[in-house]
């Protein structure tokens, strides 16, 4: 049996301001700072070593990460930062109240836009240059995605980097966001694109799967808060 932990990070300022974020790269809030020790407290209770975490190039994600590796006292493991664990991009909407967009767009189309699988997010006219992402080819930066489009980018990295360390009995812990690891739960769970619309993933509550060697679910758990 291996263990493969998934935590999203803890509030940000966007979700404070209840704001779409996306690619933005905002800050953790002090609760959100809080939510991550916590979490790293409960980890550490249950004792699990890990072989590697990986993360995004959000630093709400990456702060979170080295919070939690902090508070397990395994702050020495490697630790990957890949674009393909990027919050989903909702594109124009980045930025924008969600209650404001509900008044703009209507109730019906917003929630297709947040909970469907495959509902496409208002495009960007142009994509934002950022030096984050400069050493890849600019296709790697979207101009919106809905969630099939984040899970089409996320499962390379599943499938190259985190499955073979979790065949080799290497514990991992990914560190993400909402959206992406609502993609991830969706292939592990094997859950329908029309069900995927209710699964959601509180901020900084680890969901610990035990797998077997062929990295079916034996077990599942959220750690939630005491």
């Amino acid at each position: 049996m291996v263990e493969l932990v998934l935590v999203r990070h803890g509030e940000s300022t966007a979700n404070y301001n209840n704001t779409y974020t996306g690619w933005s790269d905002v800050p953790l809030t002090a609760n959100g700072m809080y939510q991550a020790r916590a979490a790293g407290a409960r980890l550490a209770r249950a004792g699990i070593q890990f072989g590697a975490v990986h993360t995004s190039m959000l630093k709400r994600a990456i702060l979170t990460a080295y919070i939690i590796q902090d508070e397990i006292g395994q702050a020495y493991l490697p630790i990957t930062k890949s674009w393909r664990l990027n919050e989903r991009h909702y594109g124009a909407l980045r930025g924008l109240n969600k209650d404001a967009s509900r008044q703009l767009f209507g109730v019906k189309q917003v929630a297709q836009w947040r909970r469907s699988y495959i509902a496409e997010p208002p495009q960007l006219v142009t994509k934002a240059q950022e030096r984050a992402y400069a050493r890849w080819p600019e296709s790697v930066v979207p101009r919106g995605e809905s969630l099939a489009d984040a899970s089409a980018r996320l499962l390379p990295y599943w499938v190259d980097h985190v499955a073979p360390a979790l065949r080799a009995g290497q514990n991992q812990l990914i560190v993400a966001h909402g959206s992406t690891l609502r993609a991830l739960i969706k292939y592990l769970e094997q859950i329908s694109d029309a069900d995927i619309d209710g699964v959601e993933v509180g901020n900084a509550e680890p969901i610990v799967y035990d797998l077997d060697d062929h990295l079916n679910i034996i077990k599942k758990t959220i750690l939630h808060v005491d």
